[in-house]
């Protein structure tokens, strides 16, 4: 069977290490003869891997012991409204910053559960000659009390990122879906940070949320008892049944980065794939990246063909090529690789390789 490259937005492809060794213990896990779906989630043998998961991802991103790390339904989507339900209280505002696709729909489903004035959003980025830049005001001089500030560090349709820790005199709450642990950060920045797990950590349906103590004294908003933070905390993420093969792999995700030195060093090789990547694009006339420099992706690249006529063959023979899911957001078009931490360089080097192939042939 030869190596497919899967370069998939989200779901995403997950370690091979982690997916052959799920299929080694498919039937079969921890000795029990039955698999980890099977199980009770109030087991014993699961609620050691629980609490070794959440051990893990506390050292992977050196979450400090004033937070909680909660596994939870409803992937990234599912947390824009458990957001606002959560800290918004019947009177409260708040402020999003918008850079991209999934920042906009956290706006429009905040909007959906509150008056349109509980929500103020400033658009971040500027667009010059064509070219996208992330510009952050000043927020000091905004005159008003917020519950939080939202914002999206990495824009996986747009191919954006927000390097630039964020100085606000509100709580930052951030949706790090498909750039969690792929670089190393400070959480204690962070009121709550939030995750889906498809791109990451692991299967779609699990998200990642991490909480400060004291964002749990916000007044909230009626809402869903699975969705509610503090009962989460409560009940240790299982009010109700979790979805248990997802935190399974999540668990075997954590490990696996662990083994490879870490998020310091999964970073290294993060920025080593996306210069690779880059580099070739600009020193190419066949190819363009249409993201400033400074806020490039290190997980989602975008890019086009000098001939947007030529999209469909370059897809069909990327594939053909072992090169799969290359094609950019509907919303923008173009191409897109995302090259997340389950990416090996190899992956992004035989990409670079079909370009350069693909262009020298259609010109």
């Amino acid at each position: 069977m030869s190596t497919t490259y899967n370069f998939c937005a989200g779901p995403a492809m997950l370690p091979q290490d982690v997916m052959k060794k799920a299929q080694s213990e498919l039937l079969d896990w921890n000795g029990l003869g039955t698999s980890v779906m099977e199980i009770s989630h109030r087991s014993k043998e699961f609620v050691e891997l629980t609490a070794r998961a959440e051990s893990d991802l506390r050292e992977l991103m050196s979450i400090p012991a004033n937070y909680h790390v909660l596994f939870m339904h409803g992937g990234g989507r599912g947390q824009f409204s458990a957001v606002v339900n959560n800290f918004l209280g019947e009177n409260g505002q708040a402020l999003y910053l918008t850079s991209g696709s999934w920042s906009k729909s956290s706006v429009e489903e905040a909007r959906k559960l509150t008056c349109d004035a509980q929500i103020d959003n400033l658009d971040i980025v500027e667009n010059t000659n064509g070219i996208s830049q992330v510009v952050i005001p000043q927020l000091n001089e905004i005159d008003k009390d917020y519950r939080y500030l939202h914002y999206c560090p990495n824009e996986t349709v747009d191919g954006i990122e927000i390097f630039d820790e964020i100085d606000s005199p509100w709580p930052i709450i951030a949706d790090m879906s498909s750039n969690i642990m792929s670089r190393e950060i400070d959480v204690s920045k962070y009121g709550l940070i939030y995750a889906g797990a498809q791109k990451n950590i692991g299967p779609s349906g699990l998200s990642i949320v991490i909480v400060r103590d004291d964002m749990l004294n916000l007044p909230c908003l009626p809402q869903s008892s699975i969705m509610d933070y503090r009962l989460a905390v409560k009940h240790d993420s299982m009010y109700n049944t979790p979805p248990t093969f997802a935190w399974y792999l999540a668990a075997e995700v954590f490990a696996w980065l662990k083994s490879k030195g870490g998020v310091d060093r999964m970073a290294n090789t993060n920025r080593q794939k996306a210069a690779l990547l880059y580099d070739f694009i600009d020193s190419s006339d066949f190819y363009t990246c249409k993201v400033h420099q400074a806020n490039r992706s290190l997980m989602n690249v975008t890019f086009y063909l000098a001939n947007e006529e030529l999209n469909s063959e370059f897809l069909k023979l990327a594939t053909e090529t072992n090169l799969v899911a290359l094609k950019g957001h509907r919303s923008v078009g173009g191409m897109r690789a995302s090259i997340y931490n389950a990416m090996p360089i190899e992956g992004v080097e035989a990409l670079v390789e079909f370009m350069k192939e693909f262009a020298a042939n259609n010109r």
